[in-house]
């Protein structure tokens, strides 16, 4: 039986390309949100798939963002702007 690989070596572009692609992904569920009807019964299954699969992307650009480490120096007080 196959094992799935836990650690993953990816470089700061490839989790950009992955970023990106899962924002242009938001951006079309967005699009075909907005084509269907609330009116139409026929839609509204679609609307409640399209919804869940937006959530999911969002949930995932949330985790991605949350293991980034952001820079802070450690020794000073750190003031920005």
């Amino acid at each position: 039986m196959p094992r799935y690989n836990k650690n993953f070596e990816l470089s700061i572009h490839d989790v950009d390309l992955i970023e990106e692609a899962l924002r242009a992904r938001g951006r079309e569920l967005g699009r075909m949100r907005l084509a269907l009807s609330d009116e139409n019964p026929a839609d509204l299954q679609s609307v409640s798939v399209i919804e869940a699969d937006q959530r999911e992307n969002e949930e995932l650009l949330g985790r991605l963002h949350n293991q980034k480490v952001f820079y802070r120096p450690g020794t000073t007080p750190y003031v920005s702007g």
